[in-house]
């Protein structure tokens, strides 16, 4: 019963924000030269896009394991938090690939993110990604990846984000996800090849981090406290504070659901914004966030401690 009114409750807000930001969402499906099919990808655009000239920064923004491409604009209340910030949000579909050219599908994930969405965006939005406006962030399977491309492609990326992010998904042995399912295991395989293979360590985040400081993106990483996922956020940042790396790592009471994922995509914009100095021009109406929180909170059944725990940050 709590689940059906939690989900009542996100329908009707989308019901009302329909009217107002109809135009400002999108989904979009063009032919990857990758994949060899079509591909979707939802889009999120700024108010007021189609009334002016302005060219905006971009935030690519991934999905967790067994989710999709519309799963962010579906459980979380991101259009209305993104009314605030001139931003293109562009959420793509990785499926159960982990955003990497698979060591035993075939199936080039990495690349389609990186040759085939972000030209095409480029091409048919006014972004500024040629000004080093665009960020990455991602949620568990999609945490990991935002970090392991802010990493790998450092020169194009200067912001990424990840949210309760299986961050050391290519140390784990069968034996450690097996209590995630068969269908997880064989993911991980597909992507990465089995435990102590060359594609593991070339998609470890932490073999990611011999750059330069000063060519690192900025970093965000946070995780619940009740998360099984914590030690693998932990030991990263411990990581980029024994090398100086600009980031910003959070702990606060939360589990690993889309409770604690609506409120920390809030945080990921409001840190983003501040690292841009991005001028937010619409103010948040018709709607109390905290109140709404508290409100999900109770009807689903989730776990939501308020206060931030802990905060470790290092900056340029």
């Amino acid at each position: 019963m709590g689940k059906l009114l939690a989900g009542l409750l996100f329908f009707s807000l989308a019901i009302s924000l329909h009217a107002q930001s109809h135009k400002r969402v999108d989904t979009v499906v063009f032919e990857s030269a990758v994949l060899r099919s079509k591909a979707p990808f939802r889009i999120i655009l700024p108010e007021g896009y189609d009334q002016g000239e302005e060219r905006y920064p971009v935030l690519l923004l991934l999905h967790g394991f067994g989710d999709t491409y519309s799963a962010w604009t579906e459980k979380t209340n991101i259009v209305l938090y993104t009314r605030r910030y001139p931003l293109i949000i562009v959420m793509p579909d990785g499926k159960t690939g982990w955003y990497a050219n698979g060591a035993g599908s075939g199936v080039r994930w990495e690349d389609y993110i990186m040759k085939d969405l972000v030209p095409y965006v480029d091409a048919h939005y006014r972004t500024l990604q040629d000004q080093g406006r665009i960020a990455v962030a991602g949620l568990s399977m999609g945490g990991y990846g935002a970090i392991k491309l802010g990493l790998k492609y450092h020169e194009t990326f200067s912001f990424a984000a990840s949210l309760s992010g299986v961050l050391g998904i290519t140390d784990r042995t069968d034996e450690q996800m097996r209590k995630w399912g068969d269908e997880f295991v064989h993911s991980v395989h597909d992507a990465f090849g089995p435990a102590g293979s060359p594609e593991r360590a070339a998609n470890d985040p932490k073999q990611l981090l011999d750059i330069p400081a000063a060519e690192m993106p900025f970093l965000y990483v946070d995780c619940g406290t009740e998360d099984d996922l914590l030690p693998d956020s932990r030991r990263f940042s411990e990581l980029l504070q024994a090398k100086h790396f600009p980031h910003e790592y959070r702990e606060r009471p939360g589990v690993h659901d889309w409770l604690e994922w609506d409120h920390q995509i809030q945080e990921v914009l409001r840190v983003l914004a501040e690292r841009w100095q991005l001028r937010l021009s619409v103010q948040l109406s018709g709607i109390d966030n905290r109140n709404h929180y508290n409100l999900l909170r109770d009807i689903a059944g989730g776990t939501y401690g308020g206060d931030i725990l802990y905060i470790a940050h290092h900056n340029k």
